[in-house]
């Protein structure tokens, strides 16, 4: 599995995947954190979904992750389009056969593959992290909030749960495009169908079904990453998110040991 981790690790690496990733990544949670303090008096919300954020909400220990667990969802739609299209596309290119040649073991090479991508998928959560903490700081004064909490130890703690629960939703996501990658064997398809569940098909069932959002994956993953939510408890999220995942991970490992390698 060493082996594989190691192939996985070097192609996540290539500039042309890595670096505008990462970009995009950051770039979202830089503009979701302005976004935030920018109009934080905006008579039309500075939050998700138009929600008002004061500057004594963002005043409190927890204030200096909002802006960050806001833009998690988003981290975690990207992670999904990279697990997918990193694990379909060895269908696409024919370089399964290549990896069962020098692996013949199908599973070490799915869990080599899977470590790497969530070690990718660490690196994106805190990357995100140190631009929305930083650029929260920044802009902390201008808004007129106060960051004398932050830095108290309830705001270490908030941090680190913070981190923490972006990294399982993010890692969450990206299972699911894997999911998808090894059912569908298609990046396009994959990518395709993950990303228009999660961004317009939740969202129009949660608004038109009654408490769909307790039921949905996406919808789940999402309040892991905040911390629950007034409708759905951490608890039974993480909960709903893991029986998801396990049946979808039981289903797609079966498919990928029994499968032919060729698309």
């Amino acid at each position: 599995m060493i082996k594989v981790l190691r192939a996985e690790t070097r192609k996540l690496r290539r500039p042309t995947l890595a670096l505008p990733t990462l970009f995009a990544a950051m770039g979202l949670t830089a503009l979701t954190t302005s976004l935030l303090y920018l109009l934080i008096d905006s008579p039309s919300g500075n939050g998700r979904e138009g929600v008002r954020v004061s500057a004594e909400q963002l005043s409190l220990s927890n204030g200096v992750v909002y802006s960050f667990q806001s833009a998690a969802t988003l981290l975690g739609v990207i992670a999904l389009c990279v697990f997918a299209a990193q694990t379909a596309q060895e269908y696409t290119y024919g370089t399964l056969r290549n990896l069962l040649l020098r692996e013949p073991s199908r599973m070490r090479i799915l869990l080599g593959k899977y470590v790497a991508m969530s070690i990718f998928a660490f690196v994106i959560v805190m990357a995100s992290a140190v631009v929305s903490i930083g650029l929260s700081f920044a802009l902390a004064a201008d808004a007129k909030v106060s960051t004398a909490l932050w830095t108290s130890s309830h705001g270490k703690l908030a941090i680190a749960h913070a981190l923490g629960n972006a990294l399982l939703s993010t890692i969450g996501f990206g299972t699911l495009g894997m999911i998808l990658g090894l059912i569908l064997r298609s990046p396009i398809t994959a990518i395709s169908i993950g990303v228009i569940w999660l961004l317009i098909v939740e969202n129009l069932l949660s608004a038109v079904v009654k408490n769909a959002d307790k039921w949905l994956p996406g919808m789940q993953l999402s309040a892991v990453a905040t911390g629950g939510s007034l409708n759905n408890s951490y608890s039974r999220a993480l909960t709903i998110a893991l029986l998801y995942i396990f049946i979808g991970s039981v289903t797609a490992a079966g498919l990928f040991k029994r499968r032919d390698v060729t698309n």
